[in-house]
C-alpha cells in the first residue's frame, strides 16, 4: 500500500503550474518522484506531451547509475520520449548554450541531502546562472530537506577551497530546502535569473523525513537509505582519508574501516572523547567487511558501523570531526590523507575540499580541543544565519 503523506511536494503540483512557455526542460533524476512514486519526467510528459523537449541529469546520471566522483556520464536520446538527455557531469557541469537552445523554460526537481558537499545543489546553482544568461526562466519544484529545516552545523566553506562540492560559502549542514537555497543564491551570491519556487504544502521545519511519510528513493548509488543521510554530514569526511568509507558495501558512509584498524582501541577512545564533549545519540559497532569495489577492493577490513540511536541529539558533523581526530592519532603512521585529484581539483587535499578549509585538518593533526573546533564552526555563522532567515519559506 502506498503511504499517504500530508506533505505535498512541488512535483505533486505540476499539473496546476502555469507554463505558457512552449518548450520545457527538466533537470532531475531517478529519485525525482511524486509522493505516489511517479517519475517526474513521466508526469511532465503526461501533462505537457511534446512540449517536454529536453532532459538534464546531474552527477551519477539521469538514471542515477554512475558510482563515484569523477565518473562522468554521457548525453543520450531518451528511448521513450525520443528527446535529448544532457549530462551535467561530463565534459561540462554547466548547461551550454547549445543545450539550452532546446528549451524555453527549465524545471529543476532535484532531491538533496542537506549538505554543502552534495553536488546536486551546485548543479542547480550553475543551471540557474546559465539559464539567466539566456533569459530562460527557472522553476524549482521544492522538496523537503531530509535532515529537517532547523539544524545548521559545521564550518562555513572558504572560497579559497572552492570546488564542485562547495562553489560558494555554506555550512556543512545548511538546514534549507533547495527552493530556499535557490532564493538565497539569487540574492546573496548574485545568481541572476528569473526564478519561481513551487513551495511545499504542509511541510514544517521540524519535520524529519519520516514525519513526511514521503517515499525514499536513493538519490545516488552510494546513498541508499535515510540513515545514510543522517550520518553523512560527518562520515563523508572519511572520503578524504585512506580509510574505506564503505563504498563497495551495502551501507556506504555508515560503515568505515581499514585492513589495519584496531577497532577496540579506536572505539574506546572515540566514546571517551565524545562523552567528554557531550556528544551522544549513536553507537559504534565493530565489524569486518570486504569492499567489492573502491578502496581495499576484495580485502578484509576492520572497522565499525555508526548506528544513530537517537537522531534528535546526534550531531553528525561534530562526531565526524572527532572520529577523524581519533583515527589520525590512533592509527599513527597507518593513517594518511587521501591525495588529489578530487572533484577535478588537482592541488588541494580532498579533506580540505570536503571541509571547505584547511583549519579542520590542522585541528585534527594537532589534536586540538573541542572548544577550538566550535570556534572554527562559528566563524561567520552569525552572519550566515542572519542572511538565511530572509529566504526561509517555511
Amino acid at each position: 500500500m502506498i503511504p499517504h503523506s500530508n506533505v505535498i511536494i512541488g512535483l505533486d503540483q505540476i499539473e496546476s503550474v502555469h507554463l505558457p512557455h512552449k518548450r520545457i526542460g527538466y533537470l532531475g533524476n531517478q529519485a525525482s518522484i511524486s509522493s505516489h512514486f511517479k517519475l517526474g519526467a513521466d508526469l511532465l510528459y503526461l501533462y505537457f506531451g511534446n512540449r517536454l523537449t529536453a532532459l538534464f541529469g546531474p552527477q551519477h546520471g539521469f538514471g542515477g547509475e554512475a558510482q563515484d566522483n569523477m565518473i562522468e556520464t554521457h548525453h543520450f536520446v531518451h528511448p521513450k520520449y525520443q528527446i535529448p538527455v544532457f549530462s551535467l557531469y561530463g565534459e561540462t557541469r554547466v548547461p551550454t548554450k547549445e543545450m539550452l537552445s532546446h528549451i524555453d523554460v527549465m524545471i529543476i526537481d532535484l532531491p538533496d541531502n542537506g549538505t554543502r558537499v552534495y553536488t546536486f545543489l551546485w548543479s542547480m546553482v550553475l543551471t540557474m546562472e546559465a539559464c539567466g544568461n539566456e533569459d530562460i526562466p527557472i522553476i524549482i519544484l521544492d522538496r523537503p530537506n531530509p535532515l529537517g529545516g532547523i539544524s545548521v552545523a559545521g564550518n562555513i566553506g572558504n572560497i579559497d577551497f572552492k570546488s564542485f562540492i562547495g562553489l560558494f560559502p555554506l555550512p556543512m549542514q545548511h538546514g534549507m530546502t533547495l527552493g530556499e537555497l535557490a532564493l538565497y543564491a539569487k540574492d546573496v551570491w548574485m545568481i541572476k535569473c528569473d526564478l519561481k519556487v513551487i513551495k511545499l504544502i504542509n511541510w514544517q521545519r521540524a519535520h524529519t523525513f519520516k514525519d513526511t511519510q514521503l517515499p525514499w528513493v536513493h538519490p545516488s548509488p552510494n546513498f541508499p537509505t535515510l540513515e545514510t543521510a543522517i550520518v553523512y554530514p560527518g562520515t563523508v569526511l572519511i572520503e578524504g582519508t585512506c580509510l574505506s568509507e564503505g563504498r563497495g558495501t551495502v551501507k556506504p558512509f555508515e560503515i568505515m574501516g581499514h585492513p589495519s584498524l584496531n577497532t577496540d582501541i579506536f572505539c574506546d577512545r572515540i566514546y571517551q572523547k565524545c562523552k567528554a564533549n557531550q556528544l551522544s545519540g549513536f553507537v559504534l559497532r565493530p565489524l569486518t567487511f570486504i569492499p567489492t569495489f573502491d578502496k581495499f577492493q576484495d580485502q578484509l577490513c576492520f572497522g565499525f558501523q555508526l548506528h544513530v540511536t537517537h537522531p534528535p541529539i546526534f550531531r553528525p558533523w561534530h562526531t565526524g570531526q572527532l572520529i577523524l581526530q581519533q583515527l589520525y592519532h590512533t592509527m599513527n603512521n597507518l593513517f594518511s590523507w587521501r591525495e588529489p585529484p578530487f572533484e577535478y581539483v588537482e592541488d588541494i587535499l580532498p579533506i580540505d575540499l570536503l571541509n571547505g578549509n584547511d583549519l579542520c585538518r590542522k585541528w585534527v593533526e594537532k589534536n586540538g580541543d573541542f572548544d577550538e573546533l566550535i570556534s572554527i564552526e562559528q566563524d561567520g555563522m552569525q552572519e550566515f544565519m542572519h542572511k538565511r532567515k530572509n529566504f526561509l519559506l517555511y
